[in-house]
Parts: C-alpha cells; structure tokens; sequence
C-alpha cells in the first residue's frame, strides 16, 4: 500500500473536499484524485461518496480513515526512530505556537538551533484550541498553548502566568488601576479572537456568567489588528498582559478585569508517551530558558546560547 496515497486520503476527509486537501498538501486537485482513486482499486471498493462540495464516507472508508491515522502515525515514529539512531544529528520536529506568543518561543528557538543546527524545525501558527486538536491528531510534537485549568490528555510545563486586561482607546480609561467588572461591559461593541482561540470562548463565557450576550463588532486572528481597531475607538477587547505591552500606550489603555478575574497560564504541551530525542531537547532548552515561569507582561530572557560542542 502507498503510504502517500492514505495520506492524501485521509487529508481529503479532513479537509472535507478535495479542493482544500489540495491546497493543504500543495498538490494538484487531480492528483489527489488519483491517489485516491488508486488506494480504492487496490482495496476493492468506494471509501468517499462525493456530496456537494464536501465528502462522506462509506463503511469501508471509515475502517480505512481510522486504520490509516494509525499507520501514518507509526510511519512517522519509524522515520523518528530511524533519525534518532546517531543521536539527534539530523531529525525534524514539529512545533505548535500561537501568533500572540511567539516571543516566548524566540529564545527557545535560538537556543535549540544553535544546539541542533541538523534538526528541521518545523513551526504552525494558530489559535489554542487549533493547537491542542493538532496536539491529539499526532500533526505536532510540541505546542505552546494556553491552559486556565488541568488537561488530562496532555503533559505541560508552565513558561507564564498571564491575567487578562479590558483594553479601551485611551481617551476611554482616566485611571488604569481601576478595575471594571464585566458587567460594566455591556453595552460596548467587542472585538474578539476567531473562534480558534481559547480567549474567544473564555469571554463569550465570561459574558454570559455576567448576564449579557456581548455584541460583536468584528472577530481577527490578528492581535496588532485588534490594537488599531481599539486605538479607533470601534470596541473594546479582552487581551493578555504581554499583548498590551505592545499596543501604543498613547492610543490604548486597559483596565483590570474583575468579578472574576481571569487568569491563564502559558504552557508546553505534548502528549503522554513516547517522546523524540529531538522533542526532549526542545523541552531541555525550553526549561533552561524557564526555569521559573515568568508572571504579568514581563519579557522573555535573552537566551544564553552556548557553542554547540
């Protein structure tokens, strides 16, 4: 069997289409067809019924999807374990970071690749929740997520403890001491994380324990784009301690959140089991950089990057 041909079988259900398999896996369209329709030759039969734009799957194809995970993903521990047999010379390793802590990682990156300079390192960038899914598929090693109570399906170890802050254009806050509860929210127009972000839900939640449904206004991956929506006076946002430090202090203010207070903490996280030598490194310097977490909108370390020897 082709292993490249269950790869791009299982991308298309996935994906839900072959349109969008074909651009995750930078393929051509008919390609994946192909591929596809080489692995259902070979095994007898129908796995996808094509409905609309989308895809279902037959019986066969389920056996075939959940089978396949497991055999790509052995395939990916054997590439592993056969890089790892002269130590981690050579190697990849994928790392999940979010777009909004990319400065924790910088030093950490430093540091690995001076170390490591054979590895590939292999980075995606998306929103916490689309980084602990990623996490449970087996697509990442490591991630650096945020956490504001225990996962038991994962490991972590704690970089940051973060509280989250009412961010205003600065004619709005006189004192930034004071607090506002959340109540005092309600009837301002929101600019919010897309759905993909942990803060997102955190807030709609925080919202409704507070009695209203926020009305919102615009939603972005972006937070230096929430820092010039807010700066315009176009709604207020909910943002981490360290995103504040960067806005524009004569454009934008904030004000701590209470009733309650929200708090997180930013996190490694990997999975329980076998870990790459590779991935122990990253976790090695990782607690190097760290040895204690950092707290509020302190900045990372400087990495104290040795020669490799």
């Amino acid at each position: 069997m082709d292993l490249r041909a269950l790869r791009y079988f299982v991308e298309v259900v996935r994906a839900n289409g072959f349109t969008r398999a074909a651009e995750h896996l930078h393929v051509t369209q008919p390609t994946i067809s192909k591929m596809v329709k080489q692995l259902e030759d070979e095994l007898g039969g129908p796995l996808l019924l094509r409905e609309g734009r989308g895809v279902q799957l037959t019986d066969a194809g389920q056996v075939v999807y959940e089978r396949g995970l497991q055999v790509l993903a052995q395939a990916q521990l054997l590439r592993q374990e056969v890089a790892e047999v002269d130590g981690i010379a050579r190697g990849e390793l994928s790392v999940g970071i979010m777009p909004t802590a990319g400065h924790y990682m910088a030093p950490v990156i430093a540091l690995f690749q001076q170390r490591y300079p054979g590895v590939t390192l292999n980075v995606q960038e998306s929103g916490a929740r689309a980084q602990r899914q990623l996490m449970l598929e087996g697509k990442l090693d490591m991630a650096l997520g945020l956490f504001n109570a225990p996962d038991e399906a994962l490991h972590t170890y704690t970089i940051a403890h973060q509280l989250t802050r009412v961010v205003m254009a600065r004619h709005r806050v006189v004192d930034e001491n004071a607090p506002v509860r959340w109540q005092e929210l309600a009837d301002l127009p929101f600019l919010l994380y897309t759905s993909d972000f942990a803060l997102h839900e955190a807030v709609l939640q925080h919202c409704a324990e507070a009695g209203f449904t926020p009305r919102v206004q615009l939603q972005t991956r972006y937070w230096d784009f929430i820092g010039h929506l807010v700066a315009a006076d176009i709604g207020v946002a909910v943002m981490f301690e360290h995103v504040i430090a960067k806005y524009d202090a004569q454009r934008v203010a904030s004000r701590p959140l209470v009733g309650p207070q929200m708090g997180w903490d930013v996190v490694l996280m990997w999975r329980p089991g076998y870990r790459s030598r590779a991935a122990q490194a990253w976790l090695d310097c990782v607690r190097e950089v760290y040895p204690q977490p950092l707290y509020g909108a302190t900045p990372p370390p400087t990495a104290s990057i040795e020669k490799s020897r």
